[in-house]
Order: C-alpha cells, then structure tokens, then sequence
C-alpha cells in the first residue's frame, strides 16, 4: 500500500483534488455528504498512517479509543446536575490526557533518542484538542458531547499532522451546515489561492532557503569555529526556511479545509512585521500561541490570582509569561535549546511588558512616527531570528558536537 507524508508530493495532491471533487460538486449545490466525508478522510489517513507506517496507525487508532472515552466519561460526569465544575476529576483528566503525549516526548530523551512504541505523527495537536475540549467542557461552554463527531473533529485529515489547532465547536458549526453556493465560491477562491501560495513558500522558497542555502553557509559557519559572517547567515537562512516550510504547509492545510467547507484558522499572519515580542505571537503559528495563552497562560494566572501567590498582578503576569513559554519549549523536546528557546521567549515577553509600561508614562519623551516602527519591526525581527537560530539545534553542533 502506498503511503505519504500530507502534501509531501505532487501525487499527494492529485490524489486529493481526485477526492475532493465530488464533495465540492456536492457543497456547489447546497448538499454535504458526511459519510463520503468520512470515507476520504479514513483513504487519506491510510495514506498517511498506513503501509510501511502500519505500526503508527494501530497507535493511533488505539489513542483515538482511549481520548474520546476518556472525554465521554468527564462530559457524563459534567452533565451530572450536581457536578462542580472544579476538584481532582477535572484535574486528573487533563492528566491522563497529557500522558500519552508526555510518553511520547520523554523516550527519546531516557531511551537515547529511540522513538516510543505509541507516537505517530500529529499526536501534540490531538492531544491540545483533547485538552481544550476537556477544559471548555469544565467550563461550561461545550454542554454536549457526540463520540462520532468528536471524532471527526480529531481526524480531520488536512490538519492532523501538524494543524492549525481548531477549537472543537467552531468546527462543528461548519461541519453540520452547508454554505451559500456564493460563500462556498468564496472559500474555494481563498482555498486555491492558498493552496499556489503553499507551492510557492514549500516548494520554492523553503527549499532554496533549506536545501540549497542553508548547508552552504552552515558548513562555512562550522569552519569559522565561532562568531561569524556565516552564524549570522545560518540565523537569517534557517529563519527564513523554518517560516516558508510550515507556513507553506499551513496555507495546505486552511486551503482544503476551504474546499471542504470548513474555515480553519489562519496559522500565520506576516509575522515578521510584527512590533515587538507579543505582537510577533499573535502572528505566528497563531492557533498554538492562542490555544497556550488560553488554556496555559490565562488559568495560570487566574490561579495564582486567586490564590493570592503574588502580590503584584505585574509580577504574576511576569511568572506566568517564563512558565508558559518554558512549557513551550519543552513541548517541542527535551534539549537544551528548545528549552533555553522557550525561557528566551518567556523574558523576551517580559522585557516586552516593561517597555511598554515605561512608554506610556513617558508619552511626551518618546516619539511614536514610521522610523520609530519601522526601528520596533527590524528589532523584533532580529531578536526572533536570533531565537530561531537558538531553537535550530545548530549551536549546538557547532559548540558541543563532537569534532571527528
């Protein structure tokens, strides 16, 4: 059986528009088939879990079992009259949620980088699913629990490797309605749209940035043994790589998810134009900064305020920035750097409030005009590639590897 990686090769994708082209036909004239829905979406995940990755597929699909009875259970539990909506069998499911994904994370750091049994790829984004929808359960905002479509929300195949993150009712709002033939025409204009645009960030820009650039002044930046020309190139050509790589396959994603009729999230929103460290997060991979600031960061805080941890709401807003951040850069493993990425970004937040909080009571000192922005837009820039250059895992080799 064949198998490949989402939007990895061209037979990939005329695979897809094959599939794809009855249920827009269907969307056209006002009709949404589910199960046809559901059958191209179980081909496409044969595609991807299937074949010579067998083994990732009955990983998944036994991961798939234990999270949807997982959250069946805490949605009964929350549809009891008398439930409160706080105590330990909240917090112990969000646990038992997280732990296939901690497993998955922690072998290869105990196991000398051997992968585990249960991971497949994808696991992190279903996992954050599970875990909001287990938190808005809490809260109240999700009162209804259906397995079937829970399922579909967690499967949906344009997204499962690698997003956007979804939330779970503003996919089945789309899921369970059929557009105006004029809006659908609208999606499936945005959706080719994007999907040329990914063409052209993946296929073309992330590989003359990734594959033809960046070996080259690697190489030179090693020969150099330290400071360098050729580190500042690395810094600059990985950042670029790294942004036209994901956001090329997020305009993949978004794009199909038009043609099929459901508006998933935009990931990226021209984050190198952002101002300062913040606004650089409310630009870039947009679905996973909100879904930490939402579900880490905000009850974060709202515990310790509660709690009465910190007497300064500045210094628990500040706590909260390092411990967020430091979660993140965990998440994306257990090396040095993607740590010291994710504390680099917690007190770049930080330094970021500080500022802020400095220029408005200096208004009249400091000048706010298009050199002013324009100086705000290329220091956010540097400092985030500088970070990128640190999450690259190359100063790594460059310092700690060893020389043959």
């Amino acid at each position: 059986m064949m198998s490949f990686d989402p939007y990895g090769n061209p037979t990939y994708f005329i695979l897809l528009f094959v599939a794809l082209l009855p249920l827009m036909i269907g969307l056209l004239y006002g009709r949404r088939s589910h199960i046809y829905e559901s059958v191209i979406s179980f081909v496409f995940l044969m595609l991807t879990f299937g074949g010579i990755k067998w083994h990732t597929g009955i990983a998944l699909i036994i991961y798939l079992i234990y999270q949807i009875t997982l959250v069946w259970l805490y949605s009964r539990y929350r549809q009891r009259p008398d439930t409160p909506n706080k105590g330990w069998i909240f917090v112990v499911s969000v646990i038992l949620a997280i732990i296939p994904l901690a497993v998955v994370k922690i072998t290869p750091a105990v196991h000398h980088g051997a992968s585990s049994i249960i991971g497949f790829l994808g696991i992190s984004y279903l996992t954050f699913k599970v875990v909001q929808t287990i938190m808005e359960t809490r809260d109240g905002t999700i009162k209804e629990f259906h397995p079937i479509l829970f399922g579909q929300f967690l499967l949906f195949f344009p997204t499962i490797s690698s997003g956007p993150i979804d939330r779970y009712r503003r996919f089945i709002k789309d899921y369970d309605s059929v557009p105006t033939r004029t809006k659908y025409l609208e999606l499936v204009e945005k959706g080719v749209r994007y999907i040329f645009l990914g063409f052209f960030y993946k296929f073309i820009l992330a590989y003359i940035f990734g594959t033809v650039m960046l070996p080259t002044v690697e190489h030179a930046a090693l020969q150099a043994h330290g400071l360098s020309w050729a580190l500042l190139g690395v810094m600059y050509t990985y950042s670029m790589d790294l942004f036209f790589d994901f956001a090329g396959y997020s305009l993949f994603a978004v794009g199909v998810s038009y043609l099929m009729g459901i508006e998933t999230p935009m990931n990226f929103n021209q984050p190198f134009k952002s101002k300062n460290i913040k606004d650089f997060w409310n630009r870039w991979h947009m679905t996973l900064s909100f879904w930490f600031r939402d579900f880490i960061y905000m009850r974060l805080v709202f515990f310790m305020m509660k709690h009465k941890v910190f007497k300064s709401r500045i210094t628990t807003a500040n706590v909260c920035y390092v411990i967020n951040m430091l979660i993140m850069g965990f998440w994306h493993g257990e090396t040095w750097y993607y740590i010291a990425y994710g504390l680099f970004h917690g007190l770049a937040m930080v330094a970021n409030d500080a500022w802020l909080r400095y220029k408005k009571k200096h208004q009249a000192q400091i000048p706010h005009n298009k050199f002013t922005e324009g100086f705000a837009i290329f220091l956010t820039f540097n400092v985030v590639c500088l970070s990128f250059l640190l999450f690259s895992g190359f100063l790594d080799t460059m310092f700690f590897a060893a020389r043959p």
